[in-house]
C-alpha cells in the first residue's frame, strides 16, 4: 500500500432512519448525501453520510430495506463525539427522550466532562465536553 492513508468512515446498522438522523444532527452531525444500493432492480439498502465540523461524510448509517434486526454483540465499544457545550446537547437529545446513562462527569481531576448515550437502535456514544479553555 503506498501512498499516505486517511480515515474515511464509520458505519453502523440502523432500523429507523428518520430517528437515527435526528439523534445524530443534535450531536452535531450534519446530514451530507444518501446512496441507495440497488440489486436487480430492487432497493436493497440505503446509506446515509454524516460530516461532522471540517469532516465529510465520516459516519454511514446502513438501513437495510428487508426489515432485518441487529444484534449489538459484545465487540462494540462506543464512538466519541466532542461537542462545546455538554447541557445543550444534552438538552437536545432530552427533546428526543434520550438521557444519559448516568450525569456528565470527568474521570480524573480537571479532566474534560463526558457521558455516554445510546443511539435509537442502541449503539453507546460517548460525549465529551471539549474545553474552550
Amino acid at each position: 500500500m503506498g501512498g499516505v492513508a486517511s480515515y474515511l468512515h464509520t458505519m453502523v446498522r440502523i432500523t429507523d432512519p428518520a430517528r437515527s438522523r435526528a439523534f445524530y444532527e443534535a450531536l452535531g452531525f450534519r446530514f451530507a448525501r444518501e446512496m441507495d444500493i440497488v440489486r436487480n432492480g430492487e432497493t436493497e439498502a440505503t446509506n446515509y453520510f454524516f460530516s461532522i465540523g471540517d469532516q465529510e461524510s465520516v459516519l454511514e448509517l446502513t438501513f437495510n430495506h428487508d426489515g432485518r434486526t441487529y444484534d449489538l454483540g459484545t465487540g462494540y465499544g462506543h464512538i466519541a463525539v466532542g461537542v462545546e457545550d455538554m447541557a445543550a446537547t444534552l438538552a437536545g437529545l432530552a427533546l428526543q427522550g434520550i438521557e444519559p446513562e448516568k450525569p456528565p462527569y470527568s474521570v480524573r481531576e480537571g479532566g474534560s466532562l463526558l457521558c455516554f448515550v445510546r443511539d435509537p437502535d442502541d449503539y453507546r456514544i460517548e460525549i465529551i465536553e471539549r474545553s474552550t479553555a
